[in-house]
């Protein structure tokens, strides 16, 4: 069977599937993340540790396999780009099994911010004012931002003072609990206002 590599058109041009594979192949090499372990270490010389964390010198491949057969466990390069390579003798199964509980406790614990809007308006009255104050009480607890904004329709644009007025009126409501991100600047016919979240003690 002709191997790829040598695949070309008569004018010398690379063949599309030659090019495919190349591509396909060096992205398989590059989402390989996994350490190398066990019969697939093929290093002459390797600095070895052992489970307890010991030096145990520079030794061929073939000795340190020895080595953590005799174990029981397993040998994992850790670090492959070090001259010579180091490799530990571990569990390998239980190292993935702690790792992966690791990976799961971290996402978790991760939280991703996200921004809120509260529509306000230049006439808003005292009942609707804190219904959306309590919303924002609510996205702050959560640890997310607000964006509070002001839409002015018609004439409502030759009295841009009220709108500031409001905003300020909002952003004291919330002072306890959130800091002024951005504060509230006339964007065309919209007012906007950014609110964060004070951080946890």
């Amino acid at each position: 069977m002709r191997s790829l590599c040598v695949v070309l058109y008569a004018d010398g041009a690379i063949c599309p599937l030659f090019y495919l594979f190349t591509k396909l192949w060096r992205c398989l090499l590059i989402s390989k993340q996994e350490p190398q372990i066990n019969e697939e270490i093929r290093d002459k010389e390797l600095r070895v540790i052992g489970p307890d964390g010991a030096q145990l010198g520079i030794m061929s491949a073939a000795d340190a396999q020895h080595i953590a057969d005799q174990k029981n466990l397993d040998l994992v390069k850790i670090a492959p780009q070090a001259a010579p390579p180091v490799c530990k003798i571990m569990d390998y199964g239980k190292y993935r099994f702690e790792q992966a509980k690791r990976e799961k406790e971290a996402r978790k614990n991760q939280h991703t911010v996200d921004v809120k809007e509260i529509k306000l308006s230049l006439n808003i009255d005292t009942h609707d004012f804190n219904t959306k104050l309590k919303n924002a009480m609510k996205f702050f607890a959560h640890g997310d931002k607000v964006k509070v904004s002001i839409r002015f329709r018609g004439r409502e644009m030759g009295h841009s003072e009220y709108g500031y007025e409001t905003m300020k009126r909002f952003s004291d409501a919330c002072a306890e609990v959130a800091n002024i991100e951005r504060p509230a600047k006339l964007e065309g016919r919209q007012m906007l206002m950014f609110l964060a979240p004070k951080p946890t003690k």
